[in-house]
């Protein structure tokens, strides 16, 4: 073999080899955790499961859009003692402790519309982490912890904002949720403690609780299995 030979395929190698790195490079965040949107197709979701499925979902440009219906929530009203569990939740089972990330860009149309992670142990004990449009702040980090009976808190106000990232940690029995504006910096929302349970499912929450029929839109999702330090820091 000569030299320009070789050199030819030191070059193909290079160029069949450089595709590969940056789809690898796209499917990683600032902090490297890969982004599970970009696997899923609607022919096929990768583990994952719809409860409620919405009428249309789309997987475009590595990122989820859902068609949400009104009428659709995740709540036990405290005061009522309705229950509603009729939101799109896509999800996976997942054993153990984890750190699950996700961004979201919620339409923002009517009151309480909003993206979520949400965690369930079963219909009556749950955890929604959301960017919501609260009736009584605007566009705020909203918590519901569930235990038989919903609770509803409203956090930090960010109505200067359209995309947000949240994330959820589950530490044994305790549950950590925290917010960021850009994926790096977070800050602590809740600490909460949930019955005992090997395996729960967490995922994505699509809601429009009043309203009409808006496109949801979820840009990352991540699901690591590990166990954190510090669940106030996050790490």
């Amino acid at each position: 073999m000569t030299v320009k030979t070789l050199l030819q395929l030191v070059w193909v190698c290079f160029f069949l080899w450089l595709p590969d790195q940056e789809i690898k490079a796209q499917q990683m965040d600032a902090q490297g955790k890969v982004n599970l949107l970009e696997q899923i197709k609607k022919e096929d979701l990768k583990g994952f499961f719809w409860m409620n499925p919405p009428k249309e979902f789309f997987v475009k440009d590595h990122q989820l859009q859902v068609l949400t219906s009104g009428d659709t929530d995740f709540f036990i009203d405290p005061e009522s003692h309705k229950s509603t569990a009729s939101a799109h939740y896509l999800y996976r089972e997942v054993k153990g402790d984890f750190v699950t990330t996700i961004q979201v860009k919620p339409n923002f149309k009517d009151q309480w519309n909003a993206c979520a992670i949400l965690m369930m142990i079963d219909q009556t004990h749950w955890i929604k982490l959301a960017f919501e449009n609260s009736d009584a702040t605007g566009k705020s980090i909203v918590t519901v912890v569930t235990r038989e009976v919903s609770d509803d808190a409203n956090g930090a106000v960010l109505n200067e904002l359209e995309t947000v990232w949240l994330k959820m940690i589950r530490k044994g029995n305790l549950f950590a949720m925290h917010w960021s504006a850009d994926g790096k910096e977070y800050h602590m929302a809740r600490l909460a403690a949930m019955p005992a349970s090997d395996i729960v499912k967490i995922g994505l929450e699509a809601q429009s609780p009043i309203g009409t029929e808006v496109l949801h839109e979820f840009k990352f999702l991540s699901i690591e299995q590990k166990t954190v330090g510090d669940l106030r820091k996050g790490i």
